[in-house]
């Protein structure tokens, strides 16, 4: 039997015209992968009920809305087992009961017969169908298998807000009362933690706190024990912000489980350990790298978030200026030489070095990194995790690197004179070698390098390029508010832009007023000035003098320069940079 067109189905229902079916033909060979109809509903066109409403009865499918309650899956038939949550979410089917050989699911779709098909092998059953809107089983799908509510507590909070509200009222995450079981001070038998958190409660718990970690775009999770109270907070563009927390008696379950999922020792409670997880959200994978630190209250516990496909690892979308981008380029063109990534922890050097090796790819090069650890895993890259308590060092590591031919090495950090010496010789030897050091700018790399032994000779010819970089918080596209400039002035830097904005908040942002980050940057390329000031035993400011009178902007005036476009307020800029006098 021929396919039945969507389109064709609306226009015969008299919902849409030749002409909005048509543009959003267009629209589909523009954004490959969307249905029809999904762009239809985004334009307006036609809502999503009607859709759903107009489909059904074309096809003689019953329509079913989540206000109505027909869209509760029955609780006692083990349903969740027999269609999981990964299963029913990316393909939008909810089960809604089983009579015998026979199930009655929920779906998006109608036409989409591969999914039946996996179904009807997946489950054994035939299958009655009911349409629903894809908000309503979105709605329904996470009610069922991530919150567990009932009809009664469906209002108000996020997914973690509403299940902590539904196990304090079973009590499973209040506080205790006479109970034999953990409390923040008590020491129990490795069966009976283990037995603690593997409990449904404390499993939901840990899933629904990392879950929407991923959701919030949040780049670490810390859980930390105080006296007499749990917290739980997540790093947002930079920035901590608390979570509601479980009750404190929930500490050691808690980690107990986290520490099981990345393959810790849960009986070590007196030394800091390092572990990983791998969790799977609808069609993605997040890394997370785990590590606990005994404190006076017990064991904190710290994730970050390691998801590549949230990050674009690409140079142009990091935030460069358009001629810091082309000098960062033709650094990255030579055929040998040394280019530094400088700043502090957090400044996002590593994902510029993950772009740049990105930018200079190619199947034909031998391309080798070793890392402390392995942050992203990068397709026909070479990837060495460091590993200190074997001997596996940078320097061993580096060593091993130039009896394997490589032609672009990455270091993860020069640390030591050792590994120093060893990139300088690599670069001097036909390689190109990206890496990083903790400096506050760009010219301070190279008395960084003087002071840990490395001659002034040997920097000479083989650096070609040094960035400096901080990660400043973007303004929320939808909230910022504008107001005018009028010549300001901030640290002798005179804004050239009639308007300029500040952060307000609204729910896009979660009130925060900025969502997202981009880079503010330093790009001092090595030319031969630079070279015979270094060969002179030059002072900082003799190079960073030669710097700017190449064209190098600070850190400051390429903050001052994303404030000239509305993309982050001066407030943001003066606290990540230094004001220039």
């Amino acid at each position: 039997m021929a396919r039945v067109r969507i389109g064709e189905i609306l226009i015969k229902q008299g919902l849409i015209s030749e002409s909005q079916l048509q543009e959003a033909i267009n629209l589909q060979k523009q954004q490959k992968g969307k249905r029809i109809g999904e762009i239809l509903i985004e334009k307006g066109m036609v809502t999503e009920a009607d859709f759903s409403i107009a489909l059904g009865s074309q096809l003689s499918i019953p329509y079913a809305s989540y206000a109505s309650g027909l869209l509760n899956p029955k609780t006692d038939q083990s349903l969740e087992k027999l269609v999981d949550y990964e299963f029913a979410k990316k393909n939008l089917v909810l089960p809604l009961s089983k009579n015998h050989h026979s199930l009655t699911c929920a779906i998006f779709d109608p036409l989409d017969f591969f999914v039946f098909d996996n179904l009807k092998i997946l489950t054994g059953c035939d299958l009655n169908l009911i349409l629903a809107t894809k908000t309503d089983l979105l709605k329904a799908i996470t009610e069922f298998y991530v919150t567990g509510l009932n009809a009664a507590e469906r209002e108000g909070g996020t997914l973690l807000d509403q299940a902590l509200q539904k196990s304090y009222a079973d009590g499973n995450l209040g506080p205790k009362v006479e109970d034999k079981g953990v409390t923040a001070d008590s020491e129990l038998s490795i069966d009976r933690l283990i037995a603690k958190a593997e409990e449904a409660p404390v499993v939901k718990l840990v899933d629904l706190v990392i879950r929407q970690a991923i959701d919030e775009r949040a780049s670490d999770i810390h859980i930390e024990p105080f006296k007499d109270r749990l917290e739980i907070r997540y790093r947002i563009d930079g920035v901590l912000y608390q979570i509601p927390p479980p009750a404190a008696h929930l500490h050691l379950p808690i980690v107990s489980r986290i520490k099981i999922l990345s393959k810790m020792d849960i009986a070590e409670k007196r030394l800091p350990q390092d572990g990983a997880i791998s969790a799977k959200l609808e069609d993605r994978v997040v890394d997370l790298r785990v590590s606990t630190i005994p404190t006076v209250w017990g064991e904190k516990v710290v994730m970050r978030l390691l998801d590549k496909g949230s990050v674009k690892l690409e140079l142009a979308n990091l935030g460069y200026e358009p001629k810091q981008l082309e000098a960062i380029r033709k650094a990255l063109d030579s055929s040998f030489g040394l280019f530094f990534v400088t700043g502090p922890t957090g400044s996002g050097k590593s994902t510029t070095l993950y772009s740049c090796l990105n930018e200079v790819f190619d199947p034909s090069l031998n391309v080798m990194t070793c890392e402390d650890p392995v942050e992203f895993k990068l397709d026909g890259v070479n990837q060495v995790a460091v590993r200190t308590d074997i001997g596996l060092t940078f320097a061993t590591a580096l060593r091993a690197f130039l009896r394997q031919d490589p032609d672009i090495i990455m270091v993860g950090e020069v640390r030591d004179l050792e590994t120093a010496q060893i990139c300088i010789r690599a670069a001097l030897t036909g390689h190109l070698v990206l890496s990083t050091l903790h400096t506050n700018d760009a010219p301070s790399a190279l008395s960084r390098l003087i002071d840990i032994g490395v001659p002034h000779y040997m920097i000479t010819p083989s650096l070609v390029m040094v960035v400096a970089q901080r990660l400043a918080r973007k303004l929320c596209p939808k909230c910022k508010e504008p107001y005018e400039a009028q010549g300001q002035v901030v640290g002798g830097y005179k804004i050239k832009s009639d308007l300029i904005y500040r952060a307000k908040g609204c729910d896009e942002c979660n009130h925060t007023g900025f969502k997202g980050r981009v880079v503010v940057s330093e790009v001092m390329a090595i030319n031969d000035e630079i070279r015979n000031l270094i060969t002179q035993s030059a002072n900082y400011g003799e190079i960073r003098d030669a710097a700017r009178r190449n064209g190098m902007d600070t850190l400051f005036e390429s903050g001052m320069k994303k404030v000239e476009t509305g993309m982050v307020s001066v407030d943001e800029v003066l606290g990540v940079t230094t004001v220039e006098g």
